[in-house]
């Protein structure tokens, strides 16, 4: 039996693609009319007491071990320590979603979603293959991608995860990319593909030229008839080293692009504004056609998924973040000399890469991001990484059986021939 609620929210997303989409998960996740909706009428109605949150409170303010308020203390008890709304503190969604637009200027004027805040980008792509995902809708993927991915979508979701192969000659393999899609709408009526540009771990993203090609190839599935959801996995927005990449992210474009297209944005702070260890990121939706009612319908889906599980994400990052966000030019300008140094380190890189080769290593094409990696012939990513490791104390990442992922990221830039040529030199060695 689906519960009530969840009908209700079914109900108002019938004839959208959203509803068309959900998975058995998605189909019965609802958000309660407990503990949290009844803490949140009381908290505006409540004025005489209020004793419906788990917390304790002096004075009305929560209480807070001075001990631990001393290392910050230009936030206050209940920026700190009290508990953040489900879908993140609405200020900070706000203003997020200020940012979202000032980045990519397409998406002025045009309706999305008001961002939720998840804990982690991870959690947002696995909370959206709650609602998305089952052993009847697979996931499509580049080949390589990020390990996590076939994680979430197969060992948790039970999908199956279809790869393309992601570069063929050199170059982005949007036609293997069509083919796949194609033949996903053939096979299901209904298409489900992340796409993660800066790419990990290739550290590619698309030229104009190649982005416009895809939402052009998304359009005509969906124009076809087929209902087609695209996770724009945006992790390292931004971090772009070269003038021909596209500055936009594809949600701007796929948002309003057709009825029967769902577009979602997973972002965040975590690499964009050097923030990895806050796990604070958002997932925002699109789809044209979408009233708010619908929206919200969609949002309280995902509010659902982060209720039964993690309850709301950590309430400090986001006050922290919230009080940063506050001074965006700052911000900005802070941004910029990090990205300075990513981009030395990927001009020391590039440089090598394009003067040196090693028999059985190649590089993937790459563009931007933190990463950059090494497709192999007849040596397993696996015995290169282990002897790197033992032999010259440098560490990498086997992606898989063929491919050997660098972060050029962390290394300094004093570093970075010395780890590039024990990379040619291993590999020629094998």
């Amino acid at each position: 039996m689906i519960n009530s609620l969840a009908q209700e929210l079914n109900e108002t997303l019938q004839g959208t693609t959203a509803g068309s989409l959900l998975s058995d998960v998605g189909t019965r996740l609802y958000f309660p009319k407990g503990i949290i909706a009844q803490s949140a009428e009381a908290k505006k109605l409540g004025k005489t007491a209020n004793g419906t949150i788990g917390t304790t409170l002096v004075e009305g303010k929560p209480v807070m071990l001075p001990s631990v308020k001393k290392y910050v203390p230009e936030l206050t008890n209940a920026e700190l320590v009290g508990y953040a709304p489900t879908a993140g503190n609405p200020d900070l969604r706000a203003a997020w979603k200020e940012a979202i637009i000032r980045k990519n200027p397409s998406l002025k004027d045009k309706s999305f979603s008001l961002p939720v805040v998840v804990p982690g980008l991870t959690a947002g792509i696995s909370y959206l293959a709650d609602l998305f995902l089952d052993e009847n809708h697979p996931l499509v993927a580049a080949d390589p991608s990020w390990d996590n991915y076939v994680l979430v979508a197969s060992a948790r979701r039970n999908a199956d995860f279809v790869q393309f192969p992601m570069f063929k000659d050199g170059k982005f393999n949007i036609d293997g990319l069509e083919a796949v899609l194609k033949e996903q709408a053939k096979k299901y009526d209904s298409v489900r593909v992340i796409l993660n540009f800066p790419q990990n771990p290739s550290g590619y993203s698309p030229t104009v030229s190649e982005a416009k090609r895809l939402v052009e190839i998304v359009t005509k599935i969906a124009q076809s008839g087929s209902k087609v959801m695209v996770w724009c996995d945006d992790a390292y927005f931004g971090l772009n080293y070269e003038d021909d990449i596209e500055s936009q992210s594809l949600f701007a474009y796929l948002c309003d692009a057709h009825e029967n297209i769902l577009a979602a944005k997973i972002d965040g702070p975590t690499k964009e504004d050097f923030a990895w260890g806050f796990r604070c990121g958002f997932v925002t939706f699109g789809s044209k056609g979408m009233t708010e009612a619908q929206y919200d319908a969609l949002v309280k889906k995902i509010m659902a998924a982060i209720r039964s599980s993690v309850s709301c994400s950590s309430t400090p990052p986001q006050s922290l973040l919230l009080k940063a966000f506050q001074n965006p030019e700052q911000v900005e300008k802070e941004k910029l000399e990090f990205r300075a140094i990513l981009k030395r380190r990927y001009d020391l890189v590039k440089a090598f890469v394009t003067t040196h080769t090693a028999k059985g290593i190649e590089p993937l094409p790459f563009n931007s991001g933190y990463f950059m990696a090494f497709n192999l012939t007849g040596i397993d990513a696996e015995a290169l990484r282990v002897k790197l490791l033992n032999e010259k104390g440098i560490g990498t990442i086997a992606i898989d059986s063929k491919t050997l992922r660098v972060a050029f990221s962390s290394l300094d830039e004093d570093k970075i021939e010395v780890v590039y040529q024990a990379i040619y030199d291993t590999a020629q060695a094998m």
